[in-house]
């Protein structure tokens, strides 16, 4: 993709030269454009446009390596399989050879003989014609699987059968091809439920979005009902209480509490107002808002996650690669054991054709590797899945699987560790270190910062709403020329200034004020300083916030035994200041952007793991570099080529949940595989009547009971994976 072309938005704050004061250690933060959140348009180019809606194809991608039977509903299974059976019942009664082997005698009337032929040729034809298909499909491919083997099965089954039928002496197996084709049916249906059940819970997304849409002129104005599809960027929409935001936007006017939950997988509402994003699809709650879109149709989150979630669904891990290599060989293992079974049978009983047969067409009904087939790819299926509503969205199975074994973690601090943003650190008042003096100090700074629109002063003011204060209007505000910026609040003359300010107007500050001062410029911290009537009130110390989720994410992958590093563009006070607060110890400071890689690649020389964790803005060679590459998502950029595995919360406490995801799901794939394989392992030699001495004698019927059970197995095994706890 060529991101050349592609437009890139950044927002800049329109007083910011008469707050020149404020970016006295901008230079500390790589990730300056953070604070104005522009990065939020830094990847809306990844969100293709193939993304929009096509989830229609997003079922057809698990089963087309492994299956045989790409794309099948399982509802045309579960038809044969119910119509199958009707049709088996009366082949079971009817047949001589079963009632012989039960020692019954059934009902009989003239021509009654046939009534087992009969229903086995429309049973053989009807139920039996998608694995003929399916065995055609293969071979024409030259990539001969489950789908052959079956059909080899159903087909000598029929072959013999109908010869028998005709004249030739021996038992049919009309009964057996009926059971045969009937288990398969089931096992099928079962399967492909499964696998589509894993890829409809993330189809369900596309279901969020509403039809409709309420697009309006302005807030004000009465609302025009158009669809969704209609919609265009620079339209207003807006959303009622309980009803879902249409597409991606900027709130221009109201406040809500929205359930992000789809995007995020976190089900706590989080508040959003004027001049916030909001994500497609995600529900307002009890406010109503005015949304001015800015991505459509493939361009929105939604879409983005998406496309993800189907590129992961097409990609395969190793050891999917693995099962996959291990069911082509079983075919030519199965056609092997088939052959001498046949030439050894024959030779020790030449006069049996019948029980040579049954020998053969067992041995190519236990070998189906169905299991092996649905081994992977179904825990597969159920980790994307699970993963995508715990937020953490798969691009890359390899990623996914090896984060299990990851020794490292190291995160890119702004934007990942900290929220990229200015905010109040600290506040130190003249009058007193009560709380009351402070909280009065900094509502004096805000409403004279509130006419503003630089990162600092909206901090300020962030604060002062935040803890509930009142936020006075103001007269004669004024910019000073780099120094900072004045206003007449409640008949005094109020500045909030840069240290710079006090020296030329000869100004002093008390003691406290000066050790408060000091402590945020050691830690790299950006301090103002608030001055009533040309006298000092009180400083104000600003600084990239650092998440609250940062300390248990850190935490957590301590206690794993997981080592964890720190990576920053910032000055070293700054860096170990914010390492010290989380509780990390390896700490790398001062990198430019361009060195990022080195210092992935400086973790791994000595054989580590590293997992690397960034924004992707300025990340993607570092990202690229690491064994894992994870991308916080921002909210709304999901589609972040150069990482494995995007956090679409934003929440660093994912990284700790994509390795308890990966374990868990390595774990289930070596389970199945275990099962699967193993079965067969034990099963061929039985089939092929090793034991035949010993009195044990598997019939076809009871190996196609065995095939089936072991694929049941498997599923079950896979679907407890759901129950993890990320």
């Amino acid at each position: 993709m060529d991101e050349k072309n592609e437009p890139t938005t950044i927002q800049q704050p329109s007083h910011h030269d008469e707050h020149a004061h404020h970016d006295e250690h901008a230079h500390h933060d790589e990730h300056a454009h953070h604070d104005e959140h522009a990065h939020h348009d830094e990847h809306a180019h990844h969100h293709g446009a193939d993304a929009g809606h096509d989830h229609s194809d997003h079922s057809g991608h698990a089963g087309h390596d492994h299956s045989g039977h790409a794309g099948h509903d399982p509802a045309i299974f579960r038809r044969k399989f119910w119509l199958t059976l009707v049709l088996t019942i009366p082949t079971l009664v009817f047949s001589q050879g079963l009632q012989e082997i039960l020692g019954l005698d059934g009902p009989r009337f003239p021509g009654s003989q046939y009534i087992p032929a009969l229903f086995g040729v429309v049973i053989f034809f009807y139920g039996g014609l998608v694995f003929l298909r399916g065995a055609v499909d293969e071979l024409r491919a030259k990539q001969p699987g489950m789908m052959t083997l079956i059909s080899l099965a159903i087909v000598v089954a029929f072959g013999y059968s109908l010869a028998v039928t005709l004249g030739l002496p021996g038992m049919d197996f009309w009964w057996e091809l009926a059971t045969l084709i009937l288990i398969m049916l089931l096992g099928h249906w079962i399967e492909m439920s499964a696998v589509m059940g894993a890829q409809d819970a993330l189809g369900e997304l596309a279901k969020l979005l509403p039809d409709t849409a309420e697009r309006v002129s302005d807030v004000h104005a009465e609302p025009e009902y158009v669809a969704v599809s209609n919609l265009r960027v620079g339209d207003l929409v807006r959303v009622r209480p309980g009803s879902a935001v249409p597409a991606d936007g900027e709130i221009v006017d109201g406040r809500s509490e929205l359930d992000e939950s789809l995007l995020t997988g976190e089900s706590k509402p989080v508040t959003r107002g004027s001049g916030e994003q909001v994500v497609a699809g995600s529900i307002s709650g009890s406010g109503s808002l005015v949304v001015r879109v800015t991505r459509t149709g493939g361009d929105t989150a939604l879409a983005g996650i998406m496309k993800l979630v189907s590129e992961a669904q097409a990609s395969k891990s190793g050891t999917q690669v693995l099962a996959d290599r291990a069911a082509a060989w079983l075919f030519y293992v199965a056609l092997a054991v088939a052959t001498v079974t046949l030439i050894v049978w024959t030779l020790l009983r030449p006069g049996d054709p019948a029980f040579v047969l049954e020998r053969v067409v067992t041995v190519l009904i236990i070998a189906c590797p169905h299991a092996l087939g649905l081994a992977i790819p179904l825990v597969a299926q159920i980790s994307t899945a699970l993963g995508a509503r715990n937020g953490l969205l798969i691009r890359d199975r390899h990623a996914m699987e090896d984060a299990r074994r990851v020794d490292v973690v190291l995160f890119d601090k702004t934007g990942t560790l900290t929220e990229g943003r200015q905010g109040v650190a600290a506040v130190a008042a003249e009058d007193g270190s009560e709380e009351a003096a402070e909280a009065a100090l900094l509502a004096l700074a805000a409403a004279v910062e509130a006419p503003a629109e630089h990162p600092i002063g909206a901090a300020i003011v962030r604060e002062a709403r935040q803890r509930g204060l009142t936020i006075a209007p103001v007269a004669e505000f004024q910019a000073l020329g780099g120094r900072g910026a004045s206003a007449s609040v409640g008949g005094e003359t109020v500045v909030v200034g840069a240290p710079r300010l006090l020296a030329e107007r000869g100004l002093t500050t008390g003691e406290s004020v000066r050790a408060a001062a000091d402590r945020a410029a050691a830690e790299g911290q950006t301090v103002v300083y608030v001055l009533r009537d040309d006298r000092v009130a009180g400083m104000i110390a600003l600084a990239d916030v650092i998440r609250p989720e940062s300390r248990e994410a850190v935490r957590s992958l301590r206690d794993r035994g997981v080592r964890v590093a720190m990576l920053t563009g910032d000055s070293r006070a700054v860096a170990e200041a914010v390492a010290a607060e989380l509780g990390i110890d390896e700490v790398f400071a001062e990198v430019l952007p361009g060195d990022k890689s080195g210092t992935v690649a400086r973790l791994q020389s000595d054989g580590s793991r590293v997992a690397m964790v960034g924004d992707g803005v300025n990340d993607a060679p570092a990202l690229a570099q690491a064994d894992v590459g994870i991308a916080i998502g921002a909210g709304t950029d999901v589609a972040i080529e150069s990482a494995g595995v995007v956090l679409a919360s934003s929440d660093p406490r994912g990284v700790a949940k994509v390795i308890t995801l990966s374990a868990a799901t390595y774990r289930k794939m070596l389970q199945n595989l275990a099962w699967a394989t193993g079965y067969n392992v034990i099963a061929l030699p039985l089939a092929a009547g090793v034991a035949i001495g010993l009195g044990v004698v598997v019939s076809p019927a009871f190996g196609a009971v065995l095939m089936s059970l072991s694929t049941i197995v498997v599923a079950i095994n896979a679907q407890l994976l759901r129950r993890v706890r990320l």
